[in-house]
C-alpha cells in the first residue's frame, strides 16, 4: 500500500515587492547614518576630553590649574555648574596661597573646609562618587556659591594615596543627568587626573614658598621682597600710582636675646611679624631682611596713607606686651623709616629705583633711631 505524502495547507512564502525592498533599504540607511552620527559625536566628545586632560596635565601653577577646571570642564562636559572643595585641616594651604599673592577671590567656586564632615556628604567606605537628585541638606554647602540650585549632582571624591583631599562637585539643571544607577568609571578617571594635577601644582607652589619664605617668621625672605619690589615698581609705573617702602627694626633686640635667650628672641620675632602682617592688605608685601629688620611694600599708597599704616604697626608693637613661653613676657618697640616712590620718581632702570627707595627708607630708619626710637620718620 502506497503511503500518501502529507499535503501542506501553508501559504507560499511572501515575496517582497520592490517598494518594500526600497523602504527596508531606506530604514537601514537611516539607521546606519544614526550610528555614524553617534560615532562622530562620541569621537568629538573624546577629543574634547582628551584636550581637557592635556590642559590639566600641562598646568604649571595652582592658578592655571584651577582656572582650567572652572573654565573648561563645564564646557567640555556640558555642565551647568562646577565647584571644587579642598580639605585644609589647619588652614596652611590657604595661608600659603595668600602669601604667594594668589588672590582666591578670583575663584568664587573654590572653597576650603577644615574637616571632611563639612563636605556635607558622607562618602561610602570605598569613597565612590555619589550621584543623584540635589538635596539641600546634603549638597547645599558644596553649591552655595552658585546663584541657582542644580537638579542633579555628582559629588566626586578626590583621592591621593587613599587620602581624601577634597571633592569635585558637578551640577546639572537636568534631573536625569546624574542618576544613582549610572556607571561612574569615566567620572572617577577624571577625578584621578585632577587629584594628581592638584598634588603636583601644590607641591610646586610649596617648593616656591619654601624658597621665598623666612623659615622662622614664615613671612617672605629678602630675595622675594627684592623680586616683588621690581614687579610692583613696574606695575606702578604702568598704572601711574605711588609705592611706599617701610624699613622696620626692633629696638634693643640684643637686650631681649640677652635677657630671654635666643628662644625668647625668636618668639618676639615671630610675634612682631604677625602683628605687622595684621596691619597690611593682601596686596602689600612683608619680608624679613635679616636679623631683627623687616621691609614692607605698600601698593598704591601715598605719604599720608603710608604714615597711617606705619603708625598702626608701631602702636601694635609698643602697646601690647609679648608673652613668652618660658620666660614670662617682655615689652619692646619698633622704629620705622618710610620712603615714597611716586610716578615722577619712578623713572629709569627699575633696579636703581628700587635700591634708591630702600636706601632712603633705611636712612629714615636711622633718623628714627637717632631721634629716640619707637617712632616713624620719612625720607
Amino acid at each position: 500500500m502506497d503511503s500518501a505524502l502529507p499535503v501542506s495547507n501553508a501559504a507560499p512564502p511572501h515575496k517582497q515587492s520592490a517598494d518594500e525592498w526600497r523602504m527596508e533599504n531606506k530604514l537601514l540607511r537611516a539607521r546606519l547614518q544614526d550610528l555614524l552620527d553617534q560615532a562622530h559625536r562620541n569621537q568629538n566628545i573624546m577629543a574634547r576630553h582628551q584636550g581637557f586632560d592635556l590642559k590639566l596635565i600641562g598646568a604649571s601653577s595652582f592658578r592655571e590649574l584651577i582656572a582650567t577646571i572652572f573654565s573648561a570642564l563645564a564646557l567640555t562636559s556640558e555642565l551647568d555648574m562646577v565647584t571644587l572643595t579642598l580639605l585644609d585641616p589647619h588652614g596652611d594651604l590657604q595661608q600659603m596661597l595668600l602669601d604667594l599673592k594668589i588672590d582666591l577671590d578670583e575663584f568664587p567656586h573654590l572653597s576650603f573646609v577644615r574637616h571632611k564632615t563639612e563636605l556635607g556628604q558622607q562618602f561610602k567606605p570605598e569613597r565612590k562618587p555619589v550621584l543623584g537628585v540635589f538635596q539641600a541638606a546634603l549638597h547645599g554647602q558644596l553649591f552655595s556659591t552658585c546663584p541657582d540650585q542644580p537638579a542633579s549632582v555628582a559629588v566626586v571624591p578626590l583621592l591621593r594615596q587613599f587620602r581624601l583631599i577634597g571633592c569635585l562637585n558637578l551640577g546639572s539643571f537636568q534631573a536625569e543627568r546624574f542618576s544613582s544607577t549610572m556607571a561612574t568609571d569615566f567620572i572617577e578617571r577624571l577625578a584621578s587626573i585632577i587629584a594628581v594635577c592638584l598634588e603636583n601644582v601644590l607641591n610646586n607652589e610649596r617648593l616656591t614658598y619654601i624658597g621665598l619664605t623666612d623659615p622662622l617668621t614664615r613671612v617672605s625672605n629678602r630675595r622675594y621682597v627684592e623680586q616683588r619690589t621690581l614687579e610692583e615698581l613696574a606695575r606702578a609705573r604702568r598704572q601711574q600710582y605711588s609705592i611706599a617702602c617701610l624699613y622696620l627694626d626692633i629696638d634693643f633686640f640684643k637686650q631681649i636675646n640677652d635677657r630671654h635667650g635666643h628662644q625668647g628672641g625668636d618668639e618676639v620675632l615671630r610675634e612682631v611679624a604677625r602683628r605687622i602682617k595684621a596691619e597690611l592688605r593682601l596686596s602689600d608685601t612683608l619680608g624679613r631682611y635679616g636679623g631683627e629688620e623687616f621691609v614692607v611694600l605698600l601698593v598704591n599708597a601715598g605719604l599720608q596713607d603710608a604714615m597711617l599704616v606705619a603708625e598702626r604697626i608701631r602702636k601694635s608693637i609698643a602697646d601690647q606686651p609679648f608673652r613668652l613661653n618660658q620666660s614670662g613676657s617682655c615689652q619692646t618697640t619698633i622704629s620705622i623709616g618710610l620712603s615714597i616712590v611716586n610716578p615722577a620718581l619712578n623713572q629709569g632702570e627699575a633696579g636703581g629705583v628700587a635700591s634708591a627707595m630702600v636706601l632712603r627708607a633705611d636712612r629714615a630708619l636711622y633718623a628714627a633711631k637717632k631721634a629716640g626710637r619707637n617712632r616713624v620718620r620719612c625720607n
